[in-house]
């Protein structure tokens, strides 16, 4: 997997819930916790992309002391830090992955790449479009080439699509889209971080997941959800 890399957009200015990547749990923050998951994927190259303010040098540290790459860009054109990211640390394929989803599933990632591989398709997701996606709302993991990125970052002008990088993929029909979906629609559980709320959640399940020695597969989140639910 030389050619892929995983490109974890990161920032502190998040408007619902600022500096929520700095949140702690067990004296770890939601930011070291996604960045302990996904390295376990030992042959990936791992990239922060932050922005080039000030307020993001506590990201590059703590992405230094974890020992993974960093690349810094405009803020609000997230898709131009994407692209020029892959750019620099020469990736043909990109994992896009988001400082949102603490608790994502690092074998989700590995079983993604291999559909990836012999799909013969320009980009991959599993909840993207959201109208479409039957997993959990903070399982999110994108994948597409970087000929495809770049076509994109050369023909998308509008500012909502550049910050929000992908959604281009599936407004223009010379792509080739795929959306990964599970046996079961699991698309009602959540656990995804974008508001003070959604901590208490996170917290629980990262709890239950140490206190029981498991690797936190998206099944052994949802099952244990839905015993929270049944209570």
């Amino acid at each position: 997997m030389k050619n892929y890399g995983i490109v974890l957009q990161a920032r502190s200015s998040s408007k619902r819930f600022p500096r929520k990547i700095y949140k702690q749990i067990d004296k770890k923050s939601t930011l070291e916790i996604l960045l302990e998951r996904i390295k376990k994927i030992k042959s990936l190259k791992i990239i922060v992309a932050t922005t080039n303010y000030s307020k993001d040098d506590k990201i590059v540290k703590l992405s230094n002391k974890m020992g993974v790459l960093i690349f810094r860009g405009v803020e609000r054109d997230v898709l131009s830090r994407y692209y020029y990211c892959a750019k620099r640390y020469k990736l043909k394929y990109i994992i896009r992955l988001t400082g949102d989803c603490p608790l994502i599933d690092p074998g989700l990632i590995k079983k993604m790449i291999n559909i990836f591989k012999n799909s013969k398709v320009d980009y991959l997701s599993n909840t993207v479009p959201i109208n479409k996606s039957r997993y959990p709302n903070g399982s999110d993991i994108e994948i597409f080439s970087m000929k495809a990125l770049k076509k994109i970052f050369q023909y998308c002008k509008n500012p909502f699509d550049r910050e929000h990088v992908t959604n281009f993929f599936y407004k223009k029909k010379f792509f080739k889209t795929k959306i990964l979906k599970p046996k079961f629609d699991y698309s009602n559980f959540r656990y995804t971080l974008d508001y003070p709320k959604d901590m208490i959640n996170i917290k629980k399940i990262y709890n239950y997941l140490n206190k029981n020695n498991l690797s936190g597969t998206t099944t052994q989140i949802v099952k244990f959800l839905k015993t929270i639910k049944s209570t």
